[in-house]
């Protein structure tokens, strides 16, 4: 009986202590929240048309480059800011010197028809690349053909140049093709290969039919890899829309045709931005609008003061250019290096629109306004006016046109030469047969922000330095960013370099230009890339859009009354 009551105490004590916990606890309410599932079908205007599928073969088709990017991949990738990531390269490293790169590829990648992707298949797309049948541009050519590949085994292997050249990592970023499905296929017969309208690659999705119409190719359907080498993408087919132009483009979304829309032109943009169900989204381009000034042209003497420049970019209202005739779709420029750029430096000295200083400098310079009458600025008999030559498109008219006006203000003439931009190019710039010429430099799918080719003293003679400028302690800043593996280390180099340019400017910096596409509001989890390098970088996060949602259970604690 003792030991029967000591159980009974026990068993008590026991339902007490359970029944106080109980009470203590908060209520618990059970809730379902929307996740990511697999499933869909995502269908985007692309603007242009189909050519070959193959990125031996897309230079110059940026229609071919969206597709391309989602089935091929390159062994390496870069994030907004210029950073380099690792694609089908597990790793990478640099030795010392700067001069070696070793590479391993990722153990799990497979071709989509399963075959192991290997350093034979490396090499055999690099020997494409260098070939008559590759469309990429010479300099690429020659650059490859000046590297040493050694292999350790199928998945390593090392590139070796032939003196440190820190951009590197720029050229690692070619689609990479299978060597066993193309050996057999001589280089100058590549265009015409089959391989082209059925590819094969590596990227996270798979190729699976064309659309067609007419005998014509209307579309492209792709379906998820899901052998993919790192986390499959959400929507299980991707369906793109070749459509003309932007405004076609619009109107197929309009009438429930499509989800996205690869770009949104001026003449579309704004009925775009109207509408609720559409998502847009602008990043920078890698391009600067500037107007090159000949520092090496005896019949401009006055361009070689750092303040007559200076003067002259006081003078130009850069946010009216933008605002009145670009209609936002640009940035207003301070610098040679792209905003959001690892190598962008903020704190440059900036330069907004102040006519009445402008007007100040060039007094203090000695020009004035002579007493005679008239509208131009002169000092001892030389005039302030000049020829600016521009392309003639009517965007870059209106700008020049724009330019012309500001300057006439504060006492600056400037004659307009039109000619096509070939011309420009060709017959000015690249001759130096000019006094001052509004352009832009284009930097597309070369994310490392080196401006060596177009601010270094070598490059004055035959380069693309235009400007002809010839500032040591700039150059000497470029030479050692140029080599310097480091990304701090260049880091401070380049700001180095942006604080002298920001003093002595060579040239005038007008605006980097900006991109904008939509996406329907019913694809979720979209990032918006701040820069994009090449247009088909906006759908370089596309493995996290979805469509479908799959509920998940949570609990939740409700709130108790206070006692």
């Amino acid at each position: 009986m003792k030991r029967l009551r000591w159980q009974i105490l026990v068993v008590t004590i026991t339902v007490v202590i359970v029944s106080l916990l109980l009470l203590s606890q908060q209520p618990v309410s059970i809730i379902t929240l929307p996740e990511a599932a697999p499933g869909g079908v995502y269908t985007e205007a692309l603007i242009g048309s189909m050519g070959r599928l193959n990125p031996m073969l897309d230079w110059n088709n940026p229609a071919d480059r969206d597709i391309n990017r989602l089935i091929f991949s390159g062994l390496m990738k870069f994030d907004s800011h210029g950073l380099p990531q690792p694609d089908l390269a597990e790793s990478w490293g640099v030795s010392p010197d700067g001069v070696q790169y070793n590479f391993s590829i990722r153990k799990n990648a497979v071709w989509h028809d399963g075959e192991p992707v290997t350093t034979d298949d490396v090499i055999f797309t690099i020997e494409l690349i260098k070939s008559s049948g590759s469309l990429f541009p010479q300099d690429i050519k020659d650059l490859w053909s000046q590297i040493e590949i050694k292999v350790i085994d199928d998945k390593t292997f090392q590139f070796k140049l032939p003196e440190p050249f820190a951009p590197f990592l720029d050229y690692a970023t070619f689609g990479i093709l299978p060597k066993h499905l193309l050996e057999s296929v001589p280089a100058d017969q590549l265009a015409n290969a089959e391989f082209n309208l059925k590819p094969i690659g590596t990227g996270p999705y798979k190729f699976d039919s064309l659309m067609t119409s007419g005998g014509q190719i209307t579309g492209v359907v792709l379906k998820v890899n899901k052998e993919y080498y790192v986390q499959s993408a959400f929507v299980e087919q991707i369906v793109f829309r070749f459509y003309p132009d932007a405004a076609s483009a619009f109107d197929a979304y309009q009438q429930g045709e499509v989800l996205g829309i690869s770009q949104l032109t001026v003449n579309v943009l704004q009925p775009a931005l109207m509408d609720q169900n559409l998502s847009v989204y602008t990043s920078r381009l890698p391009q600067l609008g500037l107007v090159f000034l000949n520092l090496n042209n005896p019949s401009v003497p006055f361009l070689q003061s750092e303040k007559i420049r200076r003067a002259l970019l006081l003078g130009l209202n850069r946010g009216s250019i933008v605002s009145r005739i670009m209609q936002g779709q640009a940035i207003v420029a301070d610098g040679p290096i792209l905003p959001g750029s690892w190598a962008h430096y903020d704190e440059i000295e900036k330069f907004d629109y102040d006519p009445d200083a402008a007007s100040a400098l060039l007094k203090d310079e000695g020009y004035v306004i002579p007493a005679g009458g008239g509208d131009i600025r002169a000092k001892d008999g030389q005039f302030l006016t000049f020829t600016m030559v521009h392309p003639d498109d009517a965007l870059h008219t209106q700008i020049a046109q724009a330019i012309q006006a500001d300057w006439a203000l504060i006492g600056v003439k400037v004659d307009l030469q039109s000619v096509p931009y070939d011309s420009l190019v060709n017959d000015f710039l690249t001759t130096r047969n000019y006094q001052a010429a509004l352009a832009d430099l284009n930097t597309a799918r070369t994310p490392d922000p080196d401006p060596y080719l177009f601010w270094h003293q070598s490059e004055a003679t035959g380069g693309q330095n235009y400007s002809q400028w010839d500032n040591r302690t700039a150059s000497e800043f470029l030479e050692t960013a140029r080599t310097e593996a480091d990304f701090e280390t260049r880091a401070r180099l380049y700001r180095n370099f942006q604080v002298v340019f920001a003093k002595d400017m060579p040239s005038l910096p007008l605006y980097y230009p900006v991109y904008s596409y939509g996406v329907d509001v019913q694809v979720q989890s979209v990032q918006v890339a701040s820069m994009l390098y090449d247009v088909s970088d906006r759908l370089a996060l596309i493995n996290e859009w979805y469509l479908v949602t799959r509920r998940t259970l949570e609990q939740t604690p409700e709130p108790t009354a206070a006692p």
